[in-house]
């Protein structure tokens, strides 16, 4: 029997990103007494702006969940887009705390500090208990992290990682790493070559339902001035469906996914990368099921242990390490601007007019799709708005409306910290700065554009590498002699002063360029 207004005993708030099968507090309900709480609301997609795909994928995952836990026999009040006044989540949890008068409100730990504040706030205004609970759809708790961060002077995820594998025994033999090391990082660096990637099987596609078509249609009709496309959508927005992408990756590209991780190609999105980081993130699937799976497909011989590895130290790696450190250094994630950045984002960053052909492709991809990969995110978009100067506040603020698979637990310190280094190297031990040549040995994009990447004056001068020796100057004193970066700058040092000083008057005019809106 469904639940009245006058009768919830415990409401159960199950947020956009939460939409584990097998929800924990799930069990704890009692259909005749308790009920869950979702709700889609226009702010979530507007407090920094979404793109359209992202909240379209986050309303279809919800509200099939929403249809489970109802065939389940749960009580499920539900707000949809456009139905209800209240502009912020806290407010339409107001409006139903006021409704459903229950003696208690549970949730998962949320992964946003603004979206915990708006709950607690709404709670204690109302009187009724709030209890966050740990989330369990991580293989690391806070309290696990906190003690490994406690005994160190520098958190760096290797050394996570490391204790993280041979705690829950992933990749082990006995007390030792499989293959007799910890990392392959140097066989998974590879480029395409000349003659590109090849035929690539593609990966598995899911064609909008009638409930995904709906959300798109209510995200066109009620947040028109949401950015990027949505006419490519087809994500997966069940469990059934993440482990369909999971078993198809599997089978057709994790083999190969190690060599060419890194690599980039004109008009190839996906190429060997797995799709899976927004279920994963929305909880379609668990960690824990996708590491298994990749870790059986190099002991039956399917896929090599680099590639194997690779993968899963991106999930038992830099996945949990960046939501500990997420939660271990708190708001202050927001104030960090180590570099004293202070350039707007450029406005090709939101419609991907630029002559640049790496940031042309990287994001004239993201606003089709809502998806770029890791090395498409930090050395093409990142890396050039490191090297610009942008304000740390503004980066992090795209990368967390663009991307489908974004949340800010994980978005935040991959930007302020692993990207931009803005956090002063709390996380990164040195920023990741490079000159155009690297986007030239990863891609064939160079070839399809008028700069040169090994020119940093003239009108062929790559933007990527004018700016490259202009950081460098801008930092001098910060990294000169620091142990791992001292090598770049001693370059720096034997650069003729007057090239240098033309360098810098050419970055200038790429930085007044850009900040008055033009493009280059």
């Amino acid at each position: 029997m469904a639940t009245s207004a006058a009768s919830v005993r415990t409401l159960l708030v199950v947020l956009g990103d939460q939409l584990a099968p097998d929800h924990p507090v799930l069990q704890e309900l009692d259909p005749d007494r308790d009920a869950v709480w979702m709700a889609e609301v226009a702010h979530e997609s507007r407090h920094v702006l979404s793109h359209a795909a992202r909240t379209t994928l986050f309303l279809s995952a919800m509200r099939h969940f929403a249809r489970q836990l109802r065939k389940a026999g749960l009580s499920v009040h539900y707000r949809h887009l456009g139905e209800h006044p209240e502009p912020t989540l806290g407010e339409a949890l107001d409006t139903d705390l006021e409704r459903l008068q229950p003696t208690r409100v549970i949730v998962l730990q949320p992964g946003e500090h603004r979206v915990c504040r708006q709950l607690e706030a709404t709670c204690r205004t109302r009187g009724v208990p709030l209890e966050v609970r740990e989330d369990p759809c991580f293989l690391v708790s806070q309290t696990t992290f906190e003690q490994w961060a406690g005994t160190r002077k520098q958190l760096r995820m290797e050394y996570f990682y490391r204790q993280q594998r041979a705690a829950l025994g992933i990749l082990m033999n006995g007390d030792e790493p499989a293959g007799g090391q910890w990392n392959f990082d140097a066989d998974n660096r590879e480029h395409f070559g000349r003659d590109g990637p090849g035929l690539l099987p593609p990966p598995v596609a899911f064609e909008p339902d009638t409930i995904t078509r709906e959300c798109r249609d209510a995200v066109a009709r009620y947040l028109p001035e949401l950015a990027g496309q949505t006419d490519a959508f087809d994500w997966p927005v069940t469990p059934e469906q993440a482990q369909q992408a999971l078993a198809d990756f599997i089978q057709h590209r994790l083999p190969l996914f190690g060599t060419y991780q890194d690599a980039m190609w004109t008009d190839q999105p996906w190429l060997y990368h797995a799709r899976l980081s927004a279920a994963l993130n929305l909880h379609l699937i668990h960690p824990r099921a996708v590491i298994d799976a990749a870790e059986q497909a190099w002991r039956d011989g399917h896929a090599p242990l680099p590639a194997v590895e690779g993968f899963i130290r991106q999930i038992l790696g830099w996945r949990e390490y960046v939501r500990g450190l997420y939660f271990h250094f708190g708001e202050a994630w927001h104030e960090w601007n180590a570099l004293e950045a202070d350039q707007p984002l450029p406005a090709l960053y939101w419609d991907a007019e630029t002559s640049m052909q790496c940031l042309h492709q990287a994001v004239g991809q993201t606003l089709k799709r809502g998806y770029a990969h890791h090395i498409q995110r930090l050395m093409v978009t990142g890396l050039f708005a490191q090297l610009l100067g942008v304000r740390p506040a503004e980066i992090h603020a795209w990368y967390l409306g663009i991307y489908v698979d974004a949340v800010e637990w994980v978005e935040l310190p991959n930007v302020v910290g692993m990207s931009q280094y803005a956090d002063g190297g709390r996380m990164a031990s040195k920023p990741y700065v490079a000159t155009g040549r690297y986007i030239q040995r990863m891609s064939n994009y160079c070839r399809h554009c008028p700069f040169d990447p090994a020119e940093a004056l003239g009108a062929k001068a790559c933007p990527f590498t004018t700016l490259y020796w202009d950081f460098l100057d801008r930092h001098r004193e910060r990294f000169a002699r620091h142990p791992r970066t001292a090598l770049q700058w001693k370059h720096l040092e034997k650069m003729d002063p007057e090239r240098l000083e033309a360098i810098r008057a050419q970055a200038r005019h790429i930085r007044d360029t850009l900040a008055q809106g033009d493009r280059i």
